[in-house]
């Protein structure tokens, strides 16, 4: 076990981490977005998949502390990560340059991380920890994005969301050692595909159910 404490104690081991939980994440956010469509299928087939997803009973209560461990881990070791890099350089540079393939999705991975955690706490306190006695999740749904400000608020929640994981799909590939010359443009390249899947998939999903409010 001193190897495997030695290992995540080291940067390279945090960053191991960030890779594996954060590719974690992806796919749970493609399973999510698959449950999320089916209200495009009408009322009563979103409520079947939330039914069968409540049907699944202590799994999706295993499921779910998974998920909050590996938020804790990615979170935790993320904030960091990031203290490091600043200890490691106190003084910012006179000029900021986007060479090496710096994006705008590297450049933000901390600021976008810790605006889709508070994105999380509202999407939580709203579609999941509510009194769900005399209503179900489609009237939830559909009330809650009638809010044209609520709407907006998921939409750009959304953007940084796609913007996160466009840099964080492929290096967590590359992380985990799928640093070829000759696959990792392509990895880069499904990156960028599956931010736009999760921007556009996610996004229209408020717009379509406002319109249908």
């Amino acid at each position: 076990m001193n190897w495997l404490t030695n290992t995540l104690g080291t940067s390279i081991g945090k960053k191991l981490m960030m890779a594996i939980t954060g590719l974690c994440f992806c796919g749970f956010l493609v399973v999510h977005l698959i449950g999320n469509l089916t209200i495009y299928g009408g009322k009563e087939m979103f409520l079947s998949y939330v039914d069968h997803l409540h049907a699944l009973g202590k799994l999706i209560t295993v499921a779910e502390w998974g998920l909050v461990i590996l938020a804790l881990i990615h979170i935790l070791t993320g904030l960091t990560l990031f203290y490091q890099n600043l200890q490691s350089r106190p003084v910012n540079y006179q000029v900021k340059k986007a060479a090496g393939g710096r994006t705008i999705g590297s450049a933000t991975m901390p600021y976008s991380g810790i605006l889709i955690l508070l994105f999380v706490l509202l999407h939580l306190f709203t579609f999941r920890f509510v009194d769900k006695t005399n209503i179900n999740d489609f009237i939830i749904l559909t009330q809650t994005f009638v809010s044209f400000a609520f709407v907006l608020i998921y939409i750009i929640a959304v953007v940084i969301v796609a913007i996160h994981v466009s840099h964080g799909f492929w290096s967590g590939f590359q992380t985990l050692g799928l640093n070829h010359a000759k696959y990792m443009p392509i990895i880069m390249g499904l990156g960028i595909v599956f931010s736009i899947v999760v921007g556009v998939g996610f996004g229209f999903i408020p717009i379509y159910v406002s319109l249908i409010a």
